[in-house]
């Protein structure tokens, strides 16, 4: 072999490890842009092949996503006929490889998830939907909402399908309904319990936003009506009076402290409500429950004024100061600047929970629910006349040991000589 052959020999396995070395760096770059997909999360595939045993599915992975076995089986024959090669469609990862290196995917969770965000959004909306009526129980029809079924309570079904309902049993009554069309709203949603309730009663009334127009018009402020929950949402409910809906904030339904509506209310429930707010603007009607109900906490507060002293035990501690329940259940908070003369940085440096503390009352309002506390102000100079004041009225109330002792002597006498009169009565 001469010189030439030798470089040109040189020069090509230089080259071909080059290459090998230009495959990697690019097969490595298109690996760092892939976007893996995630368990749980929703994505855009496109349908690549359909079989009677699976489905594949590109969503952009190193290798495509496959929907087979039990997720494949929930799928309906309708929902099956309407897939096709090329369509786009969201689909939720089960899981991002199996033992063969395929993404696990779940058309019918993807359905379900998405339907679940639309209702959610309908109820705000007060969105009429018409669908049909795909099957009964006993207590009311059920009625296809996407990829979900909702429920139709019997009190929400309107008037005039009641009166074609006849018989005892709900196969009488509701079995010639299936498949029906059905117009209804969604008044209720609540995906951990997979609860979607629904009404026809509210989505047939009457031109609502006539209806509307013309009750807000009627109502007043600060008068008292008697109406029907409709709706149940986490920041309150809705309450229908004589066909407008109004909202009785969270805040609103109770003195109690509510963290949802259906603790203490549920659809189809009549209450009374008072009415404390109308924006004929924006055509809103604000509803109170508990403004007809006593407010405990002023009855509460009696016993208790700026100044006074009083025992609290501490409940929570938080980076702002300390809470402290006194008696009556009342919760005060000590704020942290009330805690010590000395800087305190966090209230877990002068007090821990369950400490029972005398405390001072420094602030009361009465329309917030708020009483202010403070620790260091309690043996204040500036609460000495007070404090004085008060302890010359508890002694003036108690009755001085001396004064009792010679009370209860007075007594005995007397009940001694009523003893010695009787014999010389009887002897008479």
């Amino acid at each position: 072999m001469d010189q030439n052959e030798t470089l040109s020999g040189t020069n090509n396995a230089q080259g071909d490890q080059t290459n090998n070395q230009s495959m990697e760096a690019l097969l490595a770059s298109e690996s760092l842009n892939i976007d893996l997909p995630k368990a749980g999360e929703i994505r855009k595939g496109t349908i690549a092949s359909i079989s009677p045993n699976q489905i594949l599915i590109s969503i952009g992975a190193k290798s495509e996503g496959v929907v087979a076995g039990k997720e494949l089986e929930q799928l309906t024959e309708e929902e099956r006929s309407g897939l096709e090669v090329g369509q786009e469609l969201d689909v939720f990862v089960i899981s991002p490889e199996d033992s063969n290196g395929n993404v696990v995917l779940s058309l019918k969770r993807a359905f379900e998830q998405l339907a679940w965000e639309n209702v959610e959004k309908m109820i705000d909306d007060e969105t009429v939907i018409d669908t049909k009526i795909i099957g009964f129980n006993k207590g009311g029809l059920i009625a296809a909402i996407g990829a979900l079924r909702g429920f139709v309570p019997s009190s929400q079904i309107s008037a005039i399908r009641r009166a074609q309902s006849t018989g005892d049993k709900p196969e009488q009554r509701y079995q010639k309904m299936v498949g029906q069309p059905i117009s209804v709203r969604i008044v209720e949603v609540d995906r951990e319990r997979r609860r979607l309730i629904l009404s026809e009663r509210a989505a047939s009334s009457e031109s609502r936003s006539e209806l509307k127009e013309r009750v807000i018009n009627e109502l007043e402020e600060g008068q008292t009506y008697t109406g029907r929950v409709t709706s149940l949402a986490d920041f309150g409910a809705f309450v229908n009076i004589n066909g407008a809906d109004g909202l009785v904030h969270l805040s609103e339904i109770s003195w109690d402290h509510v963290t949802h509506p259906k603790e203490v209310l549920e659809v189809g429930q009549e209450v009374d409500v008072k009415v404390i707010n109308i924006d004929r603007e924006k055509r809103r009607i604000g509803l109170s429950i508990r403004a007809l109900q006593d407010d405990p906490w002023k009855s509460r507060m009696e016993s208790f004024s700026v100044g006074q002293l009083v025992e609290g035990v501490i409940t929570r501690l938080t980076k702002f100061g300390a809470f402290a329940r006194l008696e009556g259940d009342i919760e005060g908070l000590i704020h942290i600047s009330e805690l010590s003369e000395n800087r305190v940085e966090h209230p877990k440096e002068v007090l821990h929970e369950g400490d029972v503390k005398t405390l001072r009352i420094i602030r009361i309002e009465p329309e917030q629910h708020r009483i202010g506390l403070s620790l260091r102000k309690v043996d204040s100079a500036a609460f000495a006349d007070k404090d004085f004041k008060m302890l010359t009225k508890e002694f003036e109330n108690e009755e001085s040991p001396e004064e009792s002792a010679e009370a209860k002597t007075e007594e005995v006498q007397s009940e001694e000589a009523k003893t010695e009169e009787k014999p010389e009565e009887n002897q008479e």
